[in-house]
């Protein structure tokens, strides 16, 4: 399989969602070479879930702050992208299970952080996620960790999701990405969360706090976004022993599309 190796920087909420998807429908639509992308959020978004109410975040306050808002085209619950990495992966399922495809990401993920000398693990437990979703502190998406996520010592460091579609050859397409975390300050989700009090708000960030880990945290030092990337590279490059496109190579299409088109806050 031909693979493209893509770093689209850091841009904006609806610039990153909507690239995603783009390259997705371009898949189920021709041939072309799978992708994986990562990208950094400027300025910081605030993503929901596909399914998720916009209710449950107090857009106010994320004007306030600087934030964005925008709609994930995956499931899952809010992030609040800033101090990461995040990758995606758009491939051709070729019969794949949806755990299948995430351990096979997660391994590459793993191969990378590994290079940077995280001591990562995967997931083995999968939560009863309709219990989950009905506590409060599920609104927040690193709360909790599905089967093959990525943890240190028990601690959440990556969170992901992922969307099949479906094309004429009765193939599907999958579009994963997700967050890798390099500083701590995905625990601000807390506080543009609506229907919480001051204790509940202070109660969750704890928990979060306990939950989650970030690699600066990890490794002791700051990390730099280039220097992720690169080992990330590495890490599928060795996990999947594949060999990248020369950069640039048949990206022209997805990259000239309007990033004003993209985007407002999600309905």
């Amino acid at each position: 399989m031909v693979w493209q190796f893509r770093n689209t920087g850091c841009r904006t909420g609806a610039f990153n969602m909507r690239y995603d998807e783009r390259l997705a429908q371009s898949l189920v639509a021709s041939d072309r070479p799978s992708v994986v992308r990562f990208y950094g959020w400027d300025p910081p978004a605030i993503s929901l879930g596909w399914h998720q109410d916009i209710g449950e975040i107090d857009l106010e306050k994320c004007a306030e702050a600087g934030i964005d808002v925008v709609r994930r085209p995956t499931g899952g619950r809010a992030i609040l992208h800033s101090d990461e990495v995040t990758y995606s992966v758009v491939t051709v399922a070729s019969q794949k299970s949806i755990l299948s495809v995430y351990q096979e990401v997660s391994e590459a993920l793993v191969s990378g952080l590994r290079v940077l000398g995280a001591d990562v693990a995967l997931e083995k437990s999968q939560p009863h996620f309709p219990s989950l979703y009905r506590s409060s502190s599920a609104v927040a998406c690193y709360a909790s960790a599905a089967r093959y996520e990525i943890h240190i010592a028990g601690r959440k460091l990556v969170g992901s999701a992922q969307r099949r579609y479906a094309r004429r050859d009765g193939e599907e397409v999958v579009l994963q990405h997700g967050s890798i975390l390099l500083g701590p300050d995905h625990l601000r989700m807390v506080d543009f969360l609506k229907a919480l009090d001051d204790d509940q708000r202070l109660e969750l960030k704890c928990e979060l706090q306990g939950k989650t880990i970030d690699l600066a945290s990890a490794l002791d030092r700051t990390v730099e976004r280039d220097e992720v990337v690169l080992a990330l590279k590495r890490g599928f490059e060795q996990a999947w022993s594949i060999e990248f496109l020369p950069s640039g190579t048949g990206d022209q299409e997805e990259d000239a599309f309007d990033e004003g088109s993209a985007g407002g806050v999600p309905k």
